[in-house]
This record gives structure tokens, C-alpha cells and sequence, in this order.
């Protein structure tokens, strides 16, 4: 398949891409850093930098949007809630003009999202991809932005929404976990007992090979391990699987004092449940948390 792709040089993108070349795709890079894709990349993908330099001709199968700018890399102040926003639903909707100008429609729009949409809570309800939500900024933005790549589907395109869970791999957010853990200072986030909901990096990616390659997919889908954890035994775990003891507890006020509303990522939390990855017949590589955290950590790098 020939295949766009927003988002490359990200987390998540940066593994996907490597993956889906061992498969013999041919990739388009769409991003604004192109010294960056091309120095992950080399010469074996496209790299672009705005969506008009494809021209109406040009044959595309898929299209992976994965941009958006960082959930919790700062403190949400109203200019920062406006970038998230806009960072998300105007790429997307920048790709579904590039689809009305194309004479060959793609197959399928593989669109990020995150469980997010579920909204933050503290209730331990488990969610499916029916589940309710509670309608706060996370769901908002998670809602707006799955609505803008659902217009896709006016134009013949199969659309999948990634409602990802916490991408535990070489990186992200277990990259910022580890220092204070490895120290021995780690431990829970407020009680502790908000769940997380997680998913190996090597799940996440086959997830999405599979939504790309098989078109009997459509709609949202939860990228998360059956098995959420509370972040305590998340703490645990990860304190084990480093040998190290996990005592320290982060009071609430000082996730609150550095991210303002953003704190409920990491205070509140989701217990979400992938059912539709199952019901297709998906078995996951790691479904349990010690096994992920174990191949994570003793990997050479």
C-alpha cells in the first residue's frame, strides 16, 4: 500500500514507520520537521512538508494521522487546551480537504484519538468502546477530533479511531517514570488507586497494521491491554521489574500545581477495555503488565 502518514516522527510514529517498510508499504512523511524524518527515515520514505505539494493525481491507499501536539507536556493554560485542539481537528480536517481534491480516494483513514474520549474519572468503570462519557475537556477535544476524521467516510473512505490508551516502549511516557524510580524515589500518584490504562508499544503497532490491511474494520476501536491496572500496582510493578522499592507517594496538589487541569490524566484516570480488538480475534503479545514492563526495561538499547 502506498500510505500518507501525519505523526511520524512522534512516540508512537516513529515505531510504526519501521514496521510498516519491513512490510513493503511505500510511505509519505507528512511533517514540519523534515531534517528530523529524514534523519530517522532516510531515503526510503517521501517526506513532505505541507499537503499541497500532493498533487490531485497522486494514488494513495491509506492515510495514518497520528499528529497532535504533547497531552501533558505542560501546564493546560487556555492557550495550550487551543493548541491541543487546533494541533488535532485542523490537521484533520487539512486531510479531508487533500481527500476532496484527490481523483482516487484512499481505502482507509487510520485517525488518532485516546481514551480521552471517555472523559477523566475515578469511578473504576470498566469502558468499552460503547462506554459513557464524562464530558470535560478530554472528551471534548477526544470527540471533536474523531468527528472531523469520521467525514472521511462521506467520501467513500473506511475511517478507524485509535482511542489509545498509556504506549508503554523505548520512550513516553515510561521514559519520564523511570529516572525517579530507578533512584528508588518512585511510587504512586495521589491514592494510587485511579486506574491506567496501558498498552505495549509492539501491541499498539500491530493494532494498527491490522485496522490498515483489513477492511472489515471501521469505527473506534480501544488500543489498551485487557487487563488495566490502578496506578499503585502499576507503581508496584514498575518498582519490581527495576528491583527497586516504590514509597514515595506525589501528593495530588503537586501533579495539580504543575499541570493546572491537566492533572486529571494522572490523578483520575481510565478503566477502559479493548472489546472490539477482541471480538476481531486479536491476541496480545503482552496482556499482562510485569511481562510488558520486564521486556521493556532488560531490552538492550
Amino acid at each position: 500500500m502506498k500510505v500518507l502518514i501525519s505523526g511520524a516522527t512522534g512516540f508512537i510514529g516513529s515505531h510504526l514507520v519501521p514496521r510498516l517498510l519491513e512490510d513493503g508499504h511505500a510511505l509519505i512523511i507528512l511533517t514540519r520537521d523534515a531534517a528530523k524524518a529524514r534523519g530517522l527515515f532516510g531515503d526510503r520514505v517521501q517526506v513532505i512538508t505541507h499537503l499541497d505539494q500532493l498533487l490531485c493525481d497522486e494514488r494513495l491507499d491509506g492515510i495514518i494521522n497520528l499528529a497532535g501536539a504533547g497531552i501533558a507536556d505542560k501546564r493546560w493554560s487556555e492557550a495550550h487546551k487551543k493548541t491541543l485542539v487546533d494541533s488535532r481537528v485542523d490537521l484533520t480536517a487539512q486531510i479531508n480537504g487533500l481527500i476532496s481534491r484527490l481523483e482516487h480516494k484512499p481505502d482507509v483513514m487510520i485517525s488518532g484519538s485516546a481514551i480521552g474520549y471517555y472523559g477523566c474519572r475515578s469511578d473504576g468503570l470498566q469502558l468499552d468502546e460503547q462506554g459513557e462519557v464524562v464530558d470535560d475537556f478530554t472528551h471534548q477535544l477526544c470527540q471533536r477530533w474523531e468527528a472531523e476524521a469520521l467525514k472521511a467516510q462521506t467520501q467513500g473512505v473506511r475511517v478507524c479511531l485509535l482511542r489509545t490508551g498509556i504506549v508503554l516502549g523505548d520512550g513516553g511516557a515510561l521514559a519520564k517514570m523511570l529516572p525517579a524510580f530507578k533512584l528508588g524515589l518512585g511510587g504512586p500518584v495521589a491514592q494510587g488507586s485511579q486506574w491506567m490504562s496501558w498498552i505495549h508499544m509492539d501491541d499498539q503497532i500491530e493494532s494498527i497494521c491490522l485496522l490498515l490491511t483489513h477492511d472489515q474494520f471501521n469505527g473506534a476501536f480501544n488500543l489498551t491491554s485487557p487487563e488495566a491496572v490502578t496506578n499503585a500496582v502499576f507503581s508496584d510493578q514498575l518498582a519490581a521489574a527495576l528491583s527497586r522499592p516504590a514509597w514515595f507517594r506525589v501528593p495530588a496538589f503537586v501533579i495539580q500545581l504543575l499541570l493546572g487541569q491537566g492533572s486529571d490524566l494522572l490523578v483520575k484516570g481510565q478503566r477502559v477495555y479493548p472489546q472490539r480488538l477482541l471480538d476481531a480475534g486479536y491476541q496480545f503479545a503482552y496482556p499482562k503488565l510485569s511481562a510488558a514492563l520486564k521486556q521493556i526495561i532488560d531490552k538492550p538499547h
